[in-house]
């Protein structure tokens, strides 16, 4: 990778938590979010997603991943009634000192028969060499390679809930954000702006000090990848919403589960992203995603759920797969930020400033600021990257330990 390729790849993963410069296929255009006449949307939903478990799965067992949010306890519901007979292996994870949402997934997968599988992390951080290794580039939550691994173990495919929250309107605290500071009168690049301080937790507000001379920072540069999604005849919330499929799920979770998958040879089913289902939900009018005077998402997946199973397993707020990272940091990241940034490759060949480390790294012993604690884990995943694919002097099995 030449130096312009790892300037940009930092500057956008350190401030996006994604990277949107890689080369990944095309982008979803203003066009995908006209609202167009949907007739029966409830009913062909779900049939786009029986179709799709009925046509990718092959033999007799299959594993997935079970959170207990609406997305994955949807697709474990109508996996059961595409494919009666299947044995189902759920698969939840469970995170060290982080809210455990695996008693709601134990619950759901008992009551679709499925046999429930619980990984226990203690250290997230401990296999972050390897997974780095598959992915090849530096990025911390890698969560997915614990799941993949252990889903190889029981099948040869694993099915997902992933894309619920980009085309159906997952995301209720930014929109509530965004709609609230919005006004008719802002400009694309102030609904960028605006768009960007409803992802606060992916940026620090002294951001263009953390960079060295080398990466030559500039927020420009971040606003001319967004600018496009606000720049178009779309409400101002189908706009978030092409900016949000046009981010982590693009640039992030796409190409590292992708390699994931791959590295393990199994087989990734999202029904939730079909094309055909893709290009049929973005055209939903987003009245019928998002109820903005209840603040409450998702519409059409809990009503095409609540058929399925009892009302009180459709779970109100957002679930997923995630770790405290405060107590994460307390636990094993303030450690081993000590140990491998210390004497930083990464602040050596000047592509993150030394001061900005030493002024913050000391502060969070005060005070827990989580937009910080997300960098400095930024900051160690791209340290390990710059390790094992520059400077090659950390092997992919190395073991991170406190």
């Amino acid at each position: 990778m030449n130096l312009d390729n790892i300037s940009t790849m930092i500057k956008e993963i350190l401030t996006l938590r994604y990277y949107p410069s890689q080369s990944t296929g095309p982008k979803y255009t203003a066009s995908y979010f006209e609202p167009k006449k949907t007739p029966n949307y409830l009913e062909h939903i779900e049939n786009l997603i029986l179709n799709t478990l009925k046509n990718e799965i092959r033999g007799e067992k299959i594993s997935v991943a079970l959170s207990g949010g609406v997305d994955s306890t949807l697709v474990m519901a109508l996996l059961r009634k595409a494919l009666p007979d299947i044995q189902i292996e759920a698969i939840s994870v469970k995170f060290a000192d982080s809210i455990d949402e695996t008693k709601i997934a134990r619950t759901v997968a008992d009551k679709f028969n499925a046999n429930h599988h619980i990984i226990t992390i203690d250290n997230f951080l401990e296999q972050l060499p390897k997974a780095i290794s598959i992915i090849k580039m530096p990025f911390w939550d890698t969560h997915w390679y614990h799941m993949v691994k252990t889903a190889k173990q029981f099948s040869n495919s694993l099915v997902s809930g992933d894309g619920g929250d980009e085309l159906f309107g997952g995301y209720t605290f930014r929109y509530e954000k965004f709609l609230l500071n919005y006004n008719s009168k802002m400009s694309a690049l102030e609904k960028t702006k605006l768009y960007l301080e409803c992802h606060e937790r992916d940026w620090v507000p002294n951001q263009e000090k953390l960079f060295g001379e080398k990466s030559s920072f500039s927020w420009n540069q971040i606003y001319y990848k967004l600018i496009p999604y606000f720049d178009n005849s779309l409400s101002p919330l189908d706009q978030v919403f092409l900016a949000d499929i046009n981010g982590k799920l693009l640039y992030n979770w796409t190409p590292l589960n992708s390699r994931f998958h791959e590295y393990f040879d199994l087989k990734s089913i999202t029904p939730l992203l079909s094309k055909e289902l893709t290009e049929y939900a973005s055209h939903l009018d987003n009245s019928f995603k998002y109820d903005q005077q209840e603040n409450i998402g998702k519409l059409p997946l809990r009503q095409i759920l609540s058929k399925h199973i009892e009302p009180a397993l459709i779970t109100s707020k957002k679930q997923g797969f995630s770790v405290n990272t405060t107590n994460l940091w307390k636990s094993h990241g303030r450690k081993l930020c000590d140990y491998y940034l210390d004497n930083s490759r990464i602040v050596q060949d000047r592509w993150i400033n030394k001061e900005w480390i030493t002024n913050h790294l000391g502060s969070l012993d005060k005070d827990s600021d989580v937009r910080y604690i997300n960098k400095f884990l930024g900051l160690l995943a791209f340290e390990i990257w710059y390790r094992i694919f520059i400077t090659k002097e950390m092997k992919e099995d190395t073991v991170l330990t406190t």
